[in-house]
């Protein structure tokens, strides 16, 4: 993120003071946030500015609505919180914003600077705390520091690998007066991102891709971070490979596409998961080989070499040794990789030749398709989030809790475009979707944006319906509701005998044997939303044109889903991607052994 230079200013203000006009001038235009005595000598020049305050039920929220913020944006995303338990309910959502790359800086109160370490009232080291889950964290005691810091934040948090910034600032620095300055320059030592790719690395992974027979373009959220989705599509269409993107990257690369195969994964597609294993050349762009993706390690695409591009040097063979190794901006790498490719071709005749390669794994997509059964009664979670993809289309923008939903909403809604796709990826936080949407709407305001949540999740955020209500912040929100927690429930099937050991939720209906608690709709209604239920498929599309047509308010449809659906295609936990489910006991049957 690039910092306005401006001249020292001679002005003095308090801290509270420099705070806020630090804010405005590196172009914050909302806070999520809760005062608190801590800081809230800052929440004072806040009424009078330009920047919006969205007042949230709870300081998860706060993070969470600013990772959707940025995650639609690109932006830095800003929470508020005070000290202690006000800063420590941000740390969940900190973690998040950490393992998904999310740009957003915390800023915390803490207590005066004389009372650090005497477990005052309200004290937490916040700083400490969460060290381990942020690029950078400060602690602020000295007022005429604040712009410096503020300006400090926002560029580490923006650049590079995005990610989490904490500030936490004494409440006796907020109330203090010191000359305002802002920074001629950001002076930081041993903080400079490599974008640019080392050319010689950019040809031998050209090389290796011309030489290559079975090659795939792994694509992990990094492209979508650095704006390299056109990047991706030129170099699909030059080279023709075949395409898998991982949870994080779903919309980098369009589902319509005839050379994308889907998800990669535990509950990837059987082309994705098959493509990676069989594959003998693997270019990763922006991922990082994690656990969910590769299965078993050890088995993990065993005759494939790899290169490897990615920002941050840390993640590169990490996981899996890199035969390439590419450090730089994806959208740099990929731009290099496409003119090198071109110059191959064009000077020395070399380029690869995929089309066995490519035409096979297009037969697999098209004979394991992803798909469901429907139960005899009842209606599948499934179609429910089909239709809300015909009616809604690729134009909405759509955030998931963490569960079957999320997998569900993963591979049935069709992802067109970078930024249409929100959830929490590495962490898997319950309690993300709804504040998240929140965010997203308040980031895109005429868009329509649908959470896509758990009846389990659903329940650990709900209260900032009371927002977007007050704030009119017009989400619409689709519990999938299965009266449990689901994929708790599956394994619990699958892997526990069916002992379903506290997964009831009791939020189904009298007919399970469920005790509607809470009931969706009358919570919707208590916190001034718009509460509907669809229990049949008869009433779907209906139910979703009605939401659909609700722009004033938030709208809650309580999907009332049969509970034993589950999430296919699977790979056990801890298990080779070889091993991979498309049903209960049922694997795929190749007719080509070679795959």
């Amino acid at each position: 993120m690039t910092q306005q230079v401006t001249r020292p200013s001679t002005e003095t203000l308090t801290g509270a003071q420099s705070l806020v006009r630090a804010l405005e001038q590196v172009g914050v235009d909302v806070i999520f946030g809760i005062p608190g005595g801590a800081i809230l000598p800052a929440y004072d020049p806040l009424f009078d500015s330009s920047i919006r305050h969205i007042l949230v039920r709870h300081e998860q929220g706060a993070g969470h609505a600013a990772q959707g913020y940025a995650q639609v944006t690109g932006r830095v995303g800003v929470c508020m919180a005070t000290s202690g338990p006000g800063a420590t309910n941000l740390v969940t959502a900190i973690a998040d914003a950490f393992m998904d790359s999310v740009p957003i800086v915390a800023i915390t109160g803490q207590v005066a600077s004389g009372a650090i370490g005497t477990d005052a009232f309200q004290e937490a080291d916040i700083r400490g705390i969460t060290m381990p889950i942020t690029k950078h964290s400060y602690l602020v005691t000295d007022p005429s520091e604040i712009p410096r810091v503020i300006a400090e934040a926002f560029h580490i948090a923006g650049t590079g690998r995005p990610g989490p910034v904490l500030v936490d600032i004494a409440k006796d620095a907020l109330q203090a007066q010191a000359p305002y300055s802002w920074p001629h320059e950001l002076a930081l030592p041993g903080y400079r991102p490599t974008t640019k790719p080392h050319g010689k690395q950019v040809r031998e992974a050209a090389r290796l891709m011309a030489a290559a027979s079975r090659p795939v373009l792994y694509v992990g959220g990094g492209v979508i971070k650095a704006e390299a989705a056109a990047e991706l599509a030129v170099l699909a269409d030059l080279t023709q490979i075949p395409v898998v993107t991982t949870l994080m990257a779903r919309g980098a690369f369009p589902d319509s596409h005839p050379l994308h195969l889907g998800m990669p994964g535990m509950h990837g597609t059987v082309a994705a998961v098959s493509a990676l294993q069989k594959s003998d050349l693997l270019i990763s762009l922006g991922a990082r080989f994690d656990d969910r993706v590769t299965g078993q390690l050890s088995t993990f695409a065993p005759g494939a070499k790899i290169i490897h591009a990615d920002i941050d040097p840390a993640e590169i063979s990490k996981n899996r040794t890199a035969d390439v190794p590419i450090v730089g901006d994806c959208k740099e790498v990929i731009a290099d990789l496409v003119v090198t490719l071109r110059k191959m071709a064009d000077e020395d005749g070399l380029e690869g030749d995929y089309s066995a390669w490519r035409d096979q794994m297009l037969s697999v997509k098209a004979k394991f398709p992803v798909a469901y059964d429907k139960p005899a009664d009842g209606l599948a979670p499934q179609t429910v989030i089909e239709r809300l993809n015909a009616i809604a289309g690729p134009e909405a923008t759509y955030v998931a809790g963490v569960g079957q939903h999320q997998m569900w909403a993963a591979h049935y809604v069709d992802y067109e475009r970078p930024r249409q796709w929100l959830n929490s990826g590495g962490a898997g936080t319950m309690g993300y979707c709804v504040p998240a949407a929140m965010g997203a709407q308040v980031a895109a305001p005429d868009s329509v944006v649908w959470a896509i949540d758990g009846d389990g999740c659903f329940q650990m955020t709900n209260q900032e319906l009371a927002t977007c209500a007050l704030e009119g912040i017009p989400i619409k929100v689709a519990v999938i509701n299965n009266s449990s927690l689901g994929m708790v429930r599956q394994w619990q099937t699958l892997f526990y005998e069916g002992r379903y050991s506290n997964t009831d939720l009791n939020t189904g209906p009298e007919s399970i044997g469920a005790r509607r608690i809470p009931d969706f709709v009358t919570l919707a209604e208590a916190y001034g939303c718009v509460g509907l239920r669809c229990d049949s498929e008869e009433d779907l599309d209906a139910t979703i044109q009605q939401a659909m047509a609700i722009t004033d308010r938030p709208v809650v449809i309580d999907f009332v889903v049969e509970r034993d659906a589950m999430v296919w295609p699977m790979v056990a936990a801890g298990t080779s991607n070889d091993d991979i489910k498309i049903a209960r006991d049922l694997a795929p049957e190749w007719e080509d052994q070679d795959l």
